[in-house]
């Protein structure tokens, strides 16, 4: 019987989403991981069936899907920007140092946070971002003043940007200054874009939730693999999808105009 390879202790603890490798070896170095209750020195290796622990927390490590497919949850932190260029030091690929070749499910603002996706199969990108698939995406805003009745219905109802007028979308008060707003576009900054054009300026916006997929209390800055039920659930859902042109023919004139006018 082969027996499973060994592989380098800050790797591992990688791959459980539960921080990068360089502080993984600072974690080690402190003093606070052990494994299979033994204290963990710099350099060691770990077999997959071995158990570690970080300040006696046991680390979870959920698998890829076995087609080698697999799909991250970030919570993304402020100020770092989601693209691929290795150009910009604050890019998310970076920020996430994992092993395998990774990138963004579209894009929240460098000042925005919140729950992004991030994959390795393309296929899957485009048919979560075609905006005529309609998946819904979830955020939370607080604006610089109160908020009335008629903001939540200008906002429900379709705000005039970028030449054009965004799309029917659910809008709930959540306090004094703050909204829930749930959308299945994506133009440019669309959500700050709306609120500028009633004369509101957003704060914070953070995207709680991605399709099915809720952000829950995965901390700023961390991120694990979608799990075997997420990952069903979604293949289900962008089964009858496509990544053709097609899809967003309602939204085709709205990107050609959203691209001349940036």
């Amino acid at each position: 019987m082969t027996q499973p390879e060994s592989i380098s202790l800050n790797k591992r603890i990688s791959s459980s989403g539960y921080c990068s490798r360089r502080e993984a070896d600072k974690l080690i170095e402190q003093g606070r991981v052990t494994v299979d209750e033994n204290l963990a020195l710099p350099g060691a290796r770990v077999l997959p069936t071995d158990k570690i622990y970080i300040d006696d927390e046991l680390l979870k490590f959920s698998n890829p899907q076995k087609d080698n497919t697999f799909i991250i949850a970030l919570n993304k932190p402020l100020q770092i920007t989601c693209t691929t260029d290795e150009k910009d030091k604050t890019n998310v690929i970076r920020f996430l140092n994992h092993p395998k070749r990774i990138f963004p499910i579209g894009r929240l603002d460098k000042d925005s946070e919140g729950l992004l996706f991030l994959t390795n199969n393309g296929d899957i990108v485009n048919k979560i971002l075609r905006a005529g698939n309609a998946h819904e995406k979830e955020y939370f805003v607080t604006v610089d003043k109160k908020i009335t009745s008629e903001f939540i219905s200008k906002m429900s109802k379709g705000v005039r940007v970028l030449g054009t007028t965004t799309l029917p979308c659910k809008v709930r008060q959540a306090g004094s200054r703050s909204f829930q707003i749930t959308l299945t576009q994506g133009l440019n900054r669309q959500i700050r874009r709306m609120c500028e054009a009633l004369d509101y300026t957003v704060l914070s916006l953070k995207r709680t939730r991605i399709m099915h997929v809720q952000l829950g209390s995965l901390a700023t800055g961390k991120w694990r693999y979608l799990s075997d039920p997420e990952m069903n659930e979604l293949m289900s859902q962008i089964e009858n999808s496509t990544n053709s042109a097609s899809a967003s023919a309602k939204s085709v004139t709205v990107s050609k105009k959203q691209k001349r006018k940036q």
